[in-house]
């Protein structure tokens, strides 16, 4: 029997601390929490403890995924940690996950391409995997956003919270395991989702503090139409090079950027007969954990069937897309 790559065990980390909509609204002026819902459809989203990072987080999701998987740390090969906001700037976060799980032989990196990173780190560990049969690849989607909110921006603050989710890849049998993988890069966009402040073109200082340069920025109906431009387009190849029907697939899994979004997202790629899982009602927007973390609710609550087709869809800032079309093994 000849194998493909797939995921073999999921797992997810939500810290327990939650923040409601009323909450929010008390933070940033001239909003209400009916006035989040209706432009968004997120009711809570967690923050992390304070003397939790984005390692934390990670560790934990790598944990459940390891226990699903039935692995231990110590047979990981290689070690993504996709997130646009690691511990700090050195050593890469991977490092630190490695170390706390005790995945001592894995050769560690990490990914950032903020919210499509956890796709791009999963075609990223079918490769490595694909050139060296019998390894397995843990890729683990984190972001702490909490930590980067200016709440002056109502088009930020109500949107993004914290969390980790995290797969195990590794070789499954046919039919099942990651049919293909598109991905698309728009840099010419890039302007839309930044944080200005500590990095090598303008270092952190008390200017940059106290300018608010360290805030993430967004320019809200920029992205919305980089979206709705640059996404549906890169289905039709997928589904063309893989042989499938836009009817066949059954469960769309995209990046919980916003509801209303997500909702006009599904029209325009004609997925309306596909189960879309949007966690964002708890969570709000998990940056590059968000596509992890709706997979593994969604394996957890038994709603992926055997044999099922599974379309992930990761974007955001860089300006980046991603989808993978994968068969679920349950």
């Amino acid at each position: 029997m000849t194998t493909r790559i797939g995921i073999l065990g999921t797992g997810s980390y939500l810290p327990k601390e939650e923040i409601t909509n009323e909450e929010i609204a008390r933070r940033v002026p001239g909003i209400t929490a009916e006035w989040i819902g209706r432009r968004t459809l997120i009711t809570g989203r967690r923050y992390a403890a304070p003397d939790e990072a984005t390692s934390d987080l990670a560790r934990h999701a790598a944990t459940a995924a390891l226990g699903d998987a039935g692995v231990t740390a110590d047979r990981i090969d290689h070690l993504i940690v996709a997130t646009s906001t690691g511990d700090a700037p050195l050593p890469p976060t991977s490092s630190l996950v490695q170390s706390a799980l005790g995945a001592h032989r894995a050769a560690c990196f990490d990914l950032n391409i903020a919210c499509a990173g956890f796709v791009y780190a999963l075609d990223v560990a079918r490769a490595l995997v694909a050139q060296r049969p019998g390894t397995l690849a843990l890729v683990i989607g984190a972001d702490l956003y909490s930590r980067f909110l200016d709440y002056t921006d109502r088009g930020t603050a109500v949107l993004l919270g914290d969390a980790a989710g995290a797969a195990v890849v590794g070789a499954v049998p046919e039919p099942y395991g990651i049919l293909d993988v598109e991905l698309s890069g728009r840099g010419d966009a890039h302007e839309l989702i930044w944080i200005e402040g500590g990095g090598s073109r303008v270092p952190a200082s008390a200017e940059t503090v106290a300018n608010g340069g360290h805030h993430l920025r967004m320019i809200g109906r920029g992205v919305a139409d980089f979206v709705m431009t640059n996404v549906p387009p890169m289905i039709r190849p997928l589904l063309e090079r893989t042989g499938t029907a836009l009817g066949e697939i059954a469960h769309f899994v995209p990046h919980q950027a916003n509801g209303v979004l997500l909702g006009e997202l599904v029209e325009r790629c004609g997925l309306t007969g596909a189960r879309t899982h949007t966690p964002l009602v708890k969570y709000g927007n998990m940056g590059a954990a968000s596509v992890p973390v709706a997979l593994d609710e969604a394996s957890r609550a038994r709603l992926l069937g055997d044999g099922d087709l599974l379309l992930l869809a990761g974007f955001g800032a860089g300006m980046a897309a991603g989808l993978c079309l994968l068969r679920w093994s349950a």
